[in-house]
């Protein structure tokens, strides 16, 4: 159950790091809303996951798990360039956090 909540929380990290880029200094309600209950939410997760997964590996993957999926939604949307080395940089990093699932010994 450990793992679930860190990916979800992997997940709510690029969220609230998504909508922290929309507020604009904090100026627009919604983003900033949705940035704060993300970011409680996924601080919640990975402090809740620590306490079964190793401190290094849960911040690694959930890290890895919040910049692969920011990175690929700006590419999806348009707000960054796609090229072919961000996309095999993603997959590098996916990896990695692949990786550290199989190597742990939680």
């Amino acid at each position: 159950m450990a793992w679930v909540i860190l990916i979800v929380s992997g997940i709510l990290e690029a969220v609230w790091a998504t909508a922290l880029g929309k507020t604009e200094g904090f100026t627009k309600l919604w983003p900033s809303v949705i940035f704060g209950a993300a970011l409680v939410a996924s601080m919640g997760g990975l402090a809740w996951a620590m306490r079964d997964i190793s401190t290094g590996t849960a911040y690694a993957v959930w890290v890895g798990i919040g910049a692969s999926l920011t990175v690929a939604y700006a590419m999806i949307t348009g707000d960054e360039a796609v090229s072919l080395v961000k996309m095999l940089l993603i997959l590098g990093l996916v990896g990695c956090v692949v990786g550290l699932k199989l190597v742990g010994h939680e």
